[in-house]
């Protein structure tokens, strides 16, 4: 097999960007042979705009039984990724699923069991893990050459979305349809580069604020304060209202502090371990000396279209995926630690209660709006 003949599932703002990519010939090793949306409009785009063979299917079902492709690439809505992705894995098809990889950890856990089972491939579309700066960041904390974290601040608040854009879709912003807001649609990647990069914290703190600068019932705007393990503490800021927003990841560790902003990642080198300094040091103002540096990277960030390229080169050459699938639970665990500690305005600790987590989130679900979208497909480009 030269190629991995692949079906998109949900042509709406991802899936349409990932079929563009592949069409473009950016994935040499991927060929698009079907794709599959419940919407009419979008399946009438697909006929207008995807070449011939690709087979247009209404559900992601079908597609998946109609032997016309080796794997899927699920962009649905989040509630449906573990359904889709163990029915793929069920019939012999490799899978890689969009983020988040679902909105509660229980169904997670259940999709990861099937992929366990199976022989196929499974990834998650985790595309901010392509970034050289993140890498770096990644390679810097875990091979503790910088010692043990002391604090974790990280402060995105470049997530910024107008209101066309909540109402494009009848299930953007509701409970019952994405299953969150800017923690469940935009922070999926935050949240998996936090867990990758620092580890997962022990307990979480969290205020979360629904519908506090859009017409939404899900929240748009959240501070969350987090203990590790290990001692260090930590603070996620995230909102999708700030104009012009912010993007600062800042870690402190024992021998310096890794500070992420604008495009560079910067290294405040101490000269000794600062928990020998604080134990040697004759001066009580006495500081530890220290450097400052731009960290070199390779410079590479392929985003989606590296995770798509090393999808293909796993299943054609056992090369290694960017983000495994089954690590999808981790991400979601946080974000599902930082709702329910909102939801009960009080401190959670991990591993959280699953059972309570969905009753809480079926609570918010039997009560969730129904709205009509307005059916816009917005040009993803640029916007991760």
């Amino acid at each position: 097999m030269d190629q991995v003949r692949l079906g998109v599932i949900g042509i709406g703002n991802m899936g349409t960007n990932h079929c563009k990519s592949i069409l473009e010939g950016r994935v040499p090793e991927i060929e698009l042979t079907a794709v599959a949306d419940r919407r009419e409009d979008r399946r009438a785009w697909g006929k207008e705009n995807l070449p011939e063979p690709v087979v247009i299917f209404e559900e992601g079902k079908d597609l998946i039984e109609a032997g016309v492709c080796d794997a899927v690439l699920i962009a649905v809505p989040h509630y449906q990724h573990p359904e889709l992705s163990i029915h793929a894995l069920s019939h012999g098809l490799h899978v890689l699923c969009e983020k988040p990889a679902g909105v509660y950890t229980k169904q997670v856990r259940e999709m990861n069991e099937a992929a366990k089972k199976s022989d196929r491939v499974f990834a998650m579309m985790f595309n901010q893990r392509t970034n050289c700066i993140y890498r770096k960041m990644h390679e810097l904390v875990t091979g503790g050459e910088l010692g043990a974290i002391k604090r974790v601040n990280w402060i995105v608040t470049d997530w910024y979305r107008t209101q066309s854009y909540y109402d494009s879709g009848s299930w953007r912003a509701t409970w019952d349809g994405e299953g969150g807001g800017v923690l469940l649609n935009q922070c999926p990647h935050n949240m998996d580069l936090l867990q990758w990069i620092c580890g997962m914290p022990g307990k979480v703190r969290a205020f979360c604020h629904n519908g506090k600068w859009h017409d939404i019932e899900v929240e748009d705007d959240v501070t969350a304060y987090m203990e590790y393990p290990g001692g260090a503490t930590g603070v996620f800021v995230t909102t999708t209202a700030d104009a012009p927003g912010t993007n600062r990841f800042e870690i402190t560790l024992e021998m310096g502090k890794l500070v992420c902003e604008s495009d560079r990642l910067m290294l405040h080198k101490l000269a000794v371990n600062e928990r020998t300094f604080c134990k040697t040091a004759r001066g009580g103002f006495d500081t530890p000396e220290f450097t400052v540096t731009e960290v070199e990277t390779d410079g590479k960030n392929e985003q989606h279209v590296g995770v798509l390229k090393a999808f293909a080169g796993n299943i054609l050459h056992g090369t290694p995926l960017v983000a495994e699938g089954v690590e999808g639970i981790n991400g979601l665990t946080l974000s599902n630690a930082m709702h329910l500690s909102s939801w009960l305005k009080q401190e959670v600790e991990l591993p959280f209660d699953e059972e309570l987590f969905l009753q809480e989130l079926n609570k918010r679900r039997a009560a969730s709006r129904k709205k009509e979208g307005t059916g816009v497909v917005f040009d993803t480009e640029g916007s991760y």
